[in-house]
């Protein structure tokens, strides 16, 4: 890089710079660990030479916070698949439940996005459609920042809500269902070939607020890939042709990781089959009432403080999956 030619060819350039910057990445944070590790452990033979409690006792907090950025390095190493340092598509849709599901979907919503906020990752909604009644039926969302699928990825699977429900007037507990599901975004040098014949595209008017040009255009687009089922669909843009470009470069994909994950196997194992939205299914259970509980069904990791979780709070379940399954 220190080569007076080396930004002659502007795309070779580019490549050495994004894996300079990766393996900085990795280099620099272990350097910074072990050097602070190795000061650390000087200062507390002085610390127990002179019994400076008072200085053992700060020595150690900070002993804590190297031990957590090593475990967070530790988490890093672990996503080591092909897709897991790209950006992603995050979507969240009702399952079983009604209006309760509905508004099951928004409250993961906000979880999600304040998730997303702590970790600076940067967040665009590109589909979103309302509940007939409240809440939303479904949204998509597109995280953008450090192995933004590699953490997400923990999240996809059928989340469970128990609760009082608040459109119950006679106060009983309801169970509702949303599904996440999440789909790497890849870059433009990968090429992915759709054939026309392959697709159905259907055009709606977009729902929600937007002005005029929403309620009277078809601007919406959705996409079916007829061989795989799979469906895309995005209402952002005002322009149709904007919203079809975006629903085509889901599609690719969506499609690109099903190539993936059926290649490499341990990307599928973590993948899982698409289950239907509804009992038996799920991978975690947000519980209300009688007692507050969320529960990953597949790691046993726990927590009793849900309005923190709710809060996006929910690196500890990530980690857990990463530890059992990365």
């Amino acid at each position: 890089m220190e080569n007076s030619l080396f930004w002659k060819d502007q795309k070779r350039a580019k490549k050495i710079s994004k894996e300079n910057s990766e393996i900085k990445s990795w280099v620099e944070p272990f350097v910074e660990i072990e050097e602070r590790f190795n000061q650390l452990k000087e200062l507390f033979v002085i610390a127990e030479e002179e019994k400076d409690y008072n200085f053992l006792k700060e020595l150690s907090l900070e002993l804590e916070e190297i031990d957590t950025k090593l475990s967070d390095l530790e988490i890093r190493k672990m996503l080591s698949g092909e897709l897991d340092k790209k950006n992603c598509y995050f979507s969240i849709n009702a399952g079983a439940g009604g209006t309760e599901s509905c508004d099951w979907v928004s409250m993961l919503s906000r979880m999600y996005q304040k998730w997303a906020t702590r970790r600076d990752w940067n967040m665009e909604v590109i589909d979103k459609i309302d509940g007939e009644v409240a809440g939303i039926k479904s949204i998509t969302f597109k995280f953008e920042g450090f192995f933004a699928y590699g953490l997400a990825k923990s999240e996809k699977g059928v989340h469970r809500l128990v609760r009082i429900s608040p459109f119950d007037s006679s106060g009983r507990r309801h169970t509702s269902f949303a599904s996440v599901d999440v789909i790497p975004i890849i870059d433009e040098e990968i090429e992915i070939e759709i054939l026309p014949e392959d697709i159905r595209v259907d055009t709606y008017r977009a729902s929600g607020a937007g002005g005029q040009h929403v309620n009277v255009t078809d601007s919406a687009v959705r996409i079916t890939h007829i061989p795989t089922k799979i469906v895309v669909s995005c209402q952002k843009e005002r322009s149709q042709i904007q919203n079809k470009k975006t629903c085509m470069n889901m599609l690719k994909s969506k499609l690109y990781e099903k190539t993936v994950l059926e290649r490499e196997e341990e990307i599928k194992k973590i993948g899982g089959e698409k289950k239907e939205i509804a009992w038996g299914s799920q991978i975690r259970n947000y519980i209300f009432q009688p007692y507050t509980l969320v529960k990953d069904i597949r790691t046993g990791c726990e927590s009793s403080n849900i309005q923190k979780i709710m809060d996006g709070y929910i690196d500890e379940f990530v980690y857990s999956y990463l530890k059992k399954y990365g």
